[in-house]
């Protein structure tokens, strides 16, 4: 009988000496029974990005605007890129690089003291991750169809040529003239006269409807179409001129993953080209859009001893960072975030009993 409560004396004893123990799961290594697997914390910025795009398709009579309108216009298409809008949102995700093992043991505070870390954001699970989602819009490419309705004329004239023949008369042969006419292809610049005189023709008109020196009458409903309409040939005909401007939007999403090993805390965000518009880093046909995050200056400094041992839970304390995004000199977007890969590893006994709980 005696035997009996002494073997039960040992094993309550030894039920009531589990506690919770951490332990660093290297690559390769299984978790051991009966632990619970947690990560650390980890920053991912993400940017979103909106830019705004001016789509310029020159004229196909645009050499001779100077000549046939006396007005200057542009002779090349041309492609621009502008940033408008910039979003930084920082994402807390589980760090892959390290998994610890955690056996909470039959502690009530270790258990609760773990699910408060993990409210907290000081450590995840293992498998947490902060989804989110990506839209990317891209811009339309140039082209010459917005002119070929207002081009749709007539693309064939009549030429006159004058040709020789030989006539035999009683005294000589003699060099007769004959005209001939053909039916041959207008040439650019013969459209482009045609159409300037078109122009000029729909203004003298809209001047007679509006001043009433015009044999039929206009008034009201009819005075105002008359005039839209005379407006809308007069776009359409001045377009082959002076070209057409497009306007659109583009947006792209773009993560930036602070690594701890990086010194100088640059990173090359994305890149901006004024033909392709917003690229990734690793397309060099762009400029560099720069981010840069800057550490802020501790007040006071705290040593911990942070590894994994009995009674005790690793977690990460986050570096505050300026992060700046700059295109050259210019500042694009700043905001103060926390970045827990940049920060401190600490520990904290996870039996003892808070107020919290």
């Amino acid at each position: 009988m005696k035997n009996l409560f002494k073997t039960l004396f040992i094993a309550a004893a030894l039920i009531i000496s589990i506690r919770a123990e951490a332990q660093i799961i290297n690559p390769g290594q299984g978790a051991p029974a009966g632990a619970i697997v947690y990560s650390l914390p980890m920053t991912a910025i993400n940017l979103k990005i909106g830019a705004e795009y001016e789509l310029f398709t020159a004229g196909p009579y645009a050499r001779f605007a100077q000549k046939y309108l006396g007005v200057q216009a542009r002779e090349e298409n041309r492609e621009t890129y502008r940033i408008t809008s910039v979003q930084m949102i920082p994402y807390i995700e589980a760090d892959p690089s390290v998994n610890i093992a955690l056996n909470l043991g039959n502690n009530k505070n270790a258990s609760a003291n773990f699910l408060e870390m993990i409210n907290q954001g000081l450590i995840m699970w293992s498998d947490s991750y902060a989804g989110k989602m990506e839209k990317i819009q891209y811009p339309l490419l140039a082209g010459n169809a917005d002119f070929l309705r207002s081009m749709s004329g007539s693309n064939l004239t009549s030429e006159m040529t004058t040709l020789y023949r030989t006539v035999q008369s009683r005294s000589s042969l003699d060099r007769t003239a004959v005209q001939q006419s053909q039916v041959v292809e207008k040439s650019l610049e013969k459209r482009a006269e045609e159409t300037a005189n078109l122009i000029f023709k729909l203004r003298a008109k809209r001047l007679e409807i509006i001043t009433g020196e015009t044999d039929a009458t206009f008034s009201g409903e009819a005075l105002r179409a008359a005039v839209t309409e005379i407006n809308r040939l007069e776009r359409e005909y001045l377009d082959l001129f002076l070209g057409k401007t497009d306007f659109g939007k583009q947006t792209m999403s773009f993560d930036v993953v602070p690594k701890a090993d990086n010194e100088k805390q640059i990173y090359i965000a994305f890149r901006l080209s004024d033909t392709q518009g917003l690229l990734p880093a690793s397309n060099l046909s762009g400029r560099p859009i720069v981010m840069e995050l800057i550490r802020e200056d501790a007040a006071t400094a705290v040593n911990m001893d942070a590894t994994a041992g009995r009674g005790r839970v690793i977690y990460r304390k986050p570096a505050i960072v300026n992060a700046r995004l700059t295109d050259g000199q210019t500042v694009l977007i700043q905001s103060r975030i926390p970045v827990y890969q940049l920060g401190n590893l600490m520990s904290f006994p996870i039996e003892i009993a808070t107020g919290r709980l």
